[in-house]
């Protein structure tokens, strides 16, 4: 790549995916070990309440994913606006840090309000954490790559999460709900931690980069020029939010909908992986494409596909069309999560970008907070069927919203894509 160096200390500090490639490489695996903590509740966690501390309520049972989702949320903010002051490592470090008693308190927790607890450490780890990975990629391998370094970083998280789902499903359905599966926790805190301490600082990319972009270098109303102001950032903070409405659906209300159609807790978690599963491994090819056809027609579609998948599992109530629907899903998720995060850093000046994420991540993950609250509310007064209905039209209605108000920040629409299709992307 021909990216500009900058001297910092002996070593002359580039951008590109090739210059960085051992610490790309090593911030992919920690994000893997982030994905896989959160991974370890998606299959269980709405059993544990149900058959440990009986609750019956969807509203209640759903209130961990919205103590996860504000808790993520407000620490993306902070973290994002953190970064941009430097110290990416340190947040990294401590978002581990955060994270140590999360597998203990779960597997011991007395009373739901323990279980709440932790998920509140594990949305402040999650937040710390998973942003700097995201934030640290986008420093290191410059304007070019993006897509590429997106795809990588999400397929990591989501694919871990998925495996881990099927492992904590796996050990409750054959051993225990509770304490067993969480001993993978553990094993999560200490790798993430231990592998955190090898990482470098990335601060100096940015000012590789600073000197060489046309951006415009707005330090000020950030907030609100991320949410409202620019047509690009705005349209990618609601897609953002409401596909995490649709993620907070799918993690807390479909285990519950599968059960009520007779599955057991093996095939939920077999289903619990499916999704996170296509939607890593579809990360791989949509985060590069989006480098070469542009962000904005794999947002929208990605978006349409999302609340076809919603539709089918809600259609077709065997263990086949929960699977295609699932696997849908996460299609559509793949083609708009790692292209959302390039479009910011094709938009945002490097001096701000991480204050831009930080607002796009707060958005998206208080998505978590809505889904688990709307879809609790409306399961528990109009049923699960209508809840999932309500959500697949407000991921529809999101997917218009960028159809109509996003401009393509990489190129005109399409031409990336004949430009490929001619051998010349």
């Amino acid at each position: 790549m021909s990216e500009r160096g900058l001297n910092v200390g002996y070593a002359p500090v580039r951008l590109g995916l090739r210059e960085n490639i051992g610490q790309f490489g090593l911030l992919v695996v920690i994000n893997a070990f982030v994905g896989a903590m959160v991974g370890m509740e998606r299959s269980i966690l709405p059993a544990i309440a149900h058959e440990d501390f009986q609750l019956a309520a969807r509203t209640a049972i759903l209130s961990f994913i919205a103590v996860f989702g504000v808790a993520k949320a407000v620490t993306n903010y902070l973290t994002g606006r953190a970064a941009d002051r430097g110290h990416r490592k340190r947040l990294l470090v401590a978002g581990w840090v955060v994270a140590v008693p999360v597998p203990f308190m779960l597997m011991w927790a007395p009373s739901w309000n323990w279980v709440l607890a932790a998920n509140a450490l594990l949305g402040v780890s999650q937040g710390l954490t998973w942003s700097t990975t995201v934030i640290m990629k986008i420093d290191l391998v410059g304007p070019e790559r993006r897509g590429l370094a997106m795809g990588l970083n999400e397929f990591a998280g989501y694919v871990a999460a998925a495996l881990s789902a099927f492992a904590t499903g796996f050990m409750a359905a054959h051993i225990a709900l509770r304490p067993e599966p969480f001993y993978l926790g553990v094993a999560f805190v200490v790798a993430g931690l231990g592998l955190s301490l090898f990482a470098r600082e990335t601060s100096e990319h940015v000012a590789v980069e600073s000197g060489n972009t046309t951006a415009p270098r707005r330090a000020q109303g950030i907030f609100w020029h991320t949410t409202l102001g620019d047509r690009n950032l705005s349209s990618v903070s609601q897609a953002g939010f409401v596909n995490n409405l649709n993620d907070g659906m799918s993690w807390g209300l479909f285990p519950l909908f599968f059960a009520a159609a007779g599955l057991n807790l093996t095939q939920i978690g077999t289903l619990a992986a499916i999704y996170p599963a296509t939607w890593g491994i579809g990360q791989l090819v949509t985060g590069p494409l989006s480098d070469h056809t542009g962000r904005k027609w794999l947002i929208a579609p990605g978006m349409w596909v999302q609340a076809a998948g919603i539709a089918t599992v809600i259609t077709f109530a065997t263990f086949g069309g929960f699977a295609m629907g699932s696997a849908l899903l996460g299609v559509g998720t793949a083609m708009v999560y790692p292209t959302l995060l390039a479009a910011i850093g094709d938009v945002a000046h490097p001096t701000w970008r991480a204050s831009s994420i930080g607002v796009y991540r707060f958005w998206r993950d208080l998505g978590y907070a809505a889904g688990a609250l709307i879809t609790g509310i409306a399961a528990d007064a109009l049923g699960m069927d209508a809840a999932m209905w309500l959500v697949a039209a407000l991921t529809f209605g999101s997917g218009v919203i960028v159809a109509v108000r996003m401009h393509e920040p990489r190129r005109e629409p399409g031409q990336g894509l004949l430009v490929l299709l001619r051998g010349r992307g």
